[in-house]
């Protein structure tokens, strides 16, 4: 049946057979399916994710935190399978009720502190270690009002455009359109915003560059759904320039390597639980041993 000749039934019921690349892991009810606790490791900070642009998103911000020198930003990174359900376990639905990557469980206090959804945990710890957040007025309502653009706009692009561009079990030209040019707008207003400034929020990089990045960088780069040649992703010349800016930076190449579980070997780091990790259980190193 084509999107032109299907006519909504008076009440929807739960076909689960609805196929799409996350049709397995696709449900409209919430709750765990499954008891599986979750594993805790030696640091305050525990997070519990995967390396897509929403996971890349924490882990650029703990390794930035790391690199300014804030030794309680330490961390573990275990590994959700989201396409083997681990996210419907107990307890990551007790860290999560939303049961969506990433969340965090920060144990530094005393009582552990669940945080999920990506802006929240980025919210957190730029308030708990007073980094990349600015405190003056402003700036700070500057940077807050980009963080939360990416969070309304990315389900347009990942939801939207990315699922029926990519993933949707065949092509519909009306979604696909409307998506497109919805992203496009996007696009266009983040580089019309980076031709005036090198940050997304001014002068300063903050938690609305390590936010928009991993979806927008990796779309100006062509990184997104292999769909660079269909969106004409060279003509945002300004993304471009501040996404290559973003990707030098150590920490940047660092938090993009964990919890990944594609790509090159050498570029996943599948869960991190100490610094000398990047050195020693990448990967390529670990399937030579």
């Amino acid at each position: 049946m084509t999107d032109a000749t299907y006519v909504p039934p008076k009440v929807w019921t739960w076909n689960k057979e609805s196929g799409g690349r996350f049709a397995s892991i696709n449900r409209p009810i919430a709750g765990a399916t499954h008891d599986k606790p979750l594993p805790v490791g030696k640091h305050p900070l525990q997070l519990y994710s995967l390396g897509t642009p929403n996971g890349v998103k924490v882990t650029i911000m703990l390794e930035e935190l790391l690199a300014l020198g804030h030794a309680g930003a330490e961390y573990d990174a275990w590994l959700i399978n989201i396409g083997e359900g681990d996210q419907f376990g107990g307890g990551f639905v007790e860290a999560n009720p939303n049961s969506k990557i990433p969340a965090l469980v920060d144990h530094s206090g005393s009582k552990p502190i669940r945080v999920f959804e990506s802006g929240a945990i980025l919210m957190h710890l730029a308030e708990k270690f007073g980094a990349f957040l600015p405190t003056e007025t402003a700036a700070r309502a500057e940077c807050l009002s980009w963080l939360f653009w990416q969070m309304g706009s990315a389900p347009f692009l990942g939801g939207g455009f990315g699922h029926f561009y990519a993933y949707a079990p065949y092509k519909m030209q009306y979604p696909i359109d409307r998506y497109a040019m919805e992203v496009k707008r996007q696009m266009d207003v983040l580089d019309r915003n980076l031709a005036e400034r090198p940050f997304v929020a001014g002068d300063e990089y903050t938690i609305a560059d390590m936010a928009i990045w991993p979806w927008y960088g990796g779309l100006a780069k062509g990184l997104l759904y292999e769909a660079g040649e269909f969106l004409s992703v060279q003509d945002y010349k300004n993304v471009i320039r501040w996404a290559d800016d973003l990707a030098a930076r150590p920490a940047v190449r660092r938090g993009r390597m964990v919890n990944r579980t594609f790509g090159e070997p050498s570029s996943q780091l599948r869960e991190r639980h100490d610094a000398s990790d990047f050195d020693t259980k990448t990967q390529d190193k670990l399937e030579a041993k």
